[in-house]
This record gives C-alpha cells, sequence and structure tokens, in this order.
C-alpha cells in the first residue's frame, strides 16, 4: 500500500482499518433491518419448540450489548433504562447474558415499532463513533489482563493479547461478532416461523 504524500504507511492502514470495521458494522446493522422489516409479532414472540429461544431474545439481546458494551470501548453511554423497557414492553428488562434459558424463554416484546425506534438509535450511535474514533487508538487496551470473571469466560478474552483487550478487539467482539453471531439464530428461527434467511 502506498501512502499519501504527508501521511504514513501506518496511519493510512489505521484509516483503512477504521473504514472496513465501519463497513461492516453497517452491513450486519442492514440484516438486522432488514430482519425485522419482514417478521411482525407473531414471527417474534413464537416459540417454536420447548428450550428455543424466541426470536424476541435474541433480538433484544444483541441490542442490549451493543448499547451497553460500547462504552467500555470509550463509545457513549448506554441509551437503554427503565422508561424504553417499558415503552417496548419487555416482558424481561434484561440482556439475558447472566441467566438462564428457562429464565429467557419467557422474554417478548410488546411494541414491535418502539423497539425498532431504539434499535435504530443504538445503531446509529454506534456508526457515528466508529466513525469519530482516532485510527491511531485501536491498539489502546480498554480491558487489561488478568480478566475479571465477567470477561474470563468470552470470547473476546479468547482473542486479546497478552496486554488485554484493545479497542479494535473490544468493537470486533462485542458489537461486530457479537451481531453476526445472533443473526445466524434469528435466521435458523425465521426458517421455523416460515421465512426465508438474509443473505446467500
Amino acid at each position: 500500500m502506498e501512502a499519501l504524500p504527508g501521511v504514513g504507511k501506518n496511519a493510512l492502514m489505521d484509516f483503512d482499518y477504521r473504514s472496513s470495521l465501519l463497513r461492516r458494522l453497517r452491513a450486519v446493522h442492514s440484516l438486522y433491518d432488514s430482519a425485522c422489516e419482514t417478521m411482525d409479532l407473531e414471527h417474534i414472540n413464537h416459540v417454536a419448540v420447548p428450550g428455543a429461544l424466541p426470536i424476541a431474545f435474541s433480538l433484544v439481546h444483541q441490542v442490549l450489548i451493543e448499547d451497553g458494551s460500547i462504552v467500555f470501548a470509550g463509545g457513549p453511554t448506554p441509551q437503554f433504562n427503565d422508561a424504553w423497557a417499558e415503552r417496548i414492553g419487555l416482558a424481561i428488562s434484561d440482556h439475558g447474558k447472566e441467566r438462564t434459558v428457562e429464565e429467557m424463554m419467557s422474554q417478548r416484546i410488546g411494541d414491535y415499532p418502539a423497539f425498532r425506534e431504539f434499535q435504530r438509535l443504538v445503531f446509529d450511535a454506534t456508526e457515528s463513533y466508529v466513525e469519530s474514533i482516532d485510527p491511531s487508538t485501536f491498539a489502546d487496551v480498554v480491558i487489561a489482563h488478568p480478566y475479571g470473571p465477567t470477561i474470563a469466560d468470552t470470547f473476546s478474552a479468547r482473542v486479546g493479547g497478552e496486554a488485554g483487550i484493545s479497542r479494535s478487539d473490544a468493537l470486533e467482539c462485542w458489537i461486530y461478532q457479537h451481531a453476526l453471531r445472533h443473526m445466524g439464530e434469528i435466521e435458523h428461527a425465521r426458517a421455523l416461523v416460515g421465512l426465508g434467511g438474509m443473505t446467500s
């Protein structure tokens, strides 16, 4: 890669990484938009078989984790609060990460348009933050090693380097890769309610 005049090669690579991450985040957010546009409350709250979480769980879990995690990577403060939980009509006002499958089987969304409004606020906040990041700070450690018990068993702990989880590791694991993992669940669950997948 040839650097631009007055721009170091490393800085250009950092900028290209930020551009790539932003495009990937916008792409995965667009998958959620498309999935949600083609589902209704009956689809998302349906329980196909005992033990199979409803789509509502995956949707709520993904957006609440994104909303609540990005602050630890230097991003905006969480927007979710009791007022949003009431507006959305959540059966369980929790992302469910620390709860059992049996508990989260009861997750339901009551007001789908309100959920979509909140989801869009979170997606916009994430994209605006990533667009504003100083590319030279992607390698900064945001969670130092050794990790506490809430981090030690996570995917991001497996990804983190010897010093800990960097800003880029955090954004990749907590936001981008996490969203992709749950989109896979949603695509499978859509098939169980007679809907198709999102991409080929």
